[in-house]
């Protein structure tokens, strides 16, 4: 297994890191396009195999040759929000990046799946399903794995339980018209709703929503990187591993939700093919409008688009 991490900034590099520890790939390459940034981190990393006991290789690289026969692509590469900034803000600069980078990375790994976590995440995701000509089960954003981990983190705090006992779903655009779906969130198999009420688990919600802009206002400067970095791994892991996981993930949609020809946080089966299901849950009336709602801001960013 080899695996490509574009982008060398908090999260790309923290993503590397996590890969090489959990020894997910035989071989990482990290590519950045600041001159010995991924050359000097992922050396970095390597120098630490003989204490944390791994053997994965990992190497820094300004071009693509490196990443040749990669199995799967992450994508982190893109400007980062600052205070005041929404994700929308992002998404021409982002845009051309990410489709520069996914040009060049498909040319040299033709059969790869693709996982995006560069911002606007889910407009970002659409870029690369364009620019690689990849099938849509092989291009995926992440998104849906952070938000929900935000939310099932929040409600542990709030109990102050284990997060281990606490599962949710968030789904829809990465943004602030995601949707923590409460009737799937559960404590111990025990509705949320039987132990928490209304109002607090709204504010629990409205925390999830803006979970990203709470660290950049603490950072200032940054981003999180930490646990996005995590929520991707956790999706490659599924996909090395065959686990077969059932993750909340930016899916290309055709038809279902009621949904077309959009990327749309839902829940999918994650194996070696990539997305090997889209799972279809029944929600209520209120959170499906909420969910429509949450596409239709995807398309209408996605039609600002301009391809060549």
């Amino acid at each position: 297994m080899k695996i490509t991490v574009i982008g060398a900034g908090n999260v790309g590099a923290t993503a590397a890191q996590r890969i090489i520890e959990k020894e997910l790939a035989h071989h990482v390459a990290l590519v950045d396009v600041v001159e010995g940034v991924p050359q000097g981190k992922g050396l970095d990393m390597y120098e630490s195999a003989p204490i944390e006991l791994f053997d994965t290789k990992i190497v820094g690289t300004n071009g693509y040759d490196e990443t040749a026969g990669s199995d799967i692509i992450l994508i982190t590469a893109g400007i980062a929000r600052k205070p005041g900034m929404s994700r929308d803000d992002l998404q021409n600069t982002n845009a051309g990046i990410v489709k520069d980078v996914t040009e060049k990375a498909v040319a040299k790994s033709p059969h790869a799946i693709i996982i995006v976590v560069s911002n606007p995440l889910d407009v970002m995701t659409y870029v690369a399903y364009i620019r690689s000509g990849f099938p849509a089960n092989r291009v995926m954003g992440m998104a849906g794995v952070l938000d929900t981990a935000r939310f099932r983190t929040f409600i542990a705090m709030e109990l102050d339980v284990s997060v281990q006992d606490v599962n949710a779903f968030v789904l829809g655009g990465h943004g602030d018209s995601m949707v923590p779906v409460i009737k799937y969130t559960t404590i111990a198999g025990i509705p949320i709703k039987e132990l928490l009420p209304a109002d607090k688990i709204k504010a629990l919600s409205d925390r999830a929503r803006n979970g990203g802009i709470e660290i950049v206002n603490f950072l200032k400067t940054g981003s999180a990187y930490y646990a996005p970095s995590a929520a991707a791994v956790e999706m490659i892991e599924s996909i090395v591993k065959d686990r077969k996981r059932i993750l909340p993930c930016a899916a290309y949609l055709t038809g279902q939700y009621g949904l077309n020809d959009v990327y749309c946080g839902v829940p999918v089966k994650l194996g070696k093919d990539g997305i090997e299901q889209i799972i279809e849950i029944k929600l209520d009336d209120d959170d499906l409008k909420a969910l429509h709602k949450s596409a239709e801001e995807v398309k209408t960013n996605c039609a600002k688009l301009k391809f060549d």
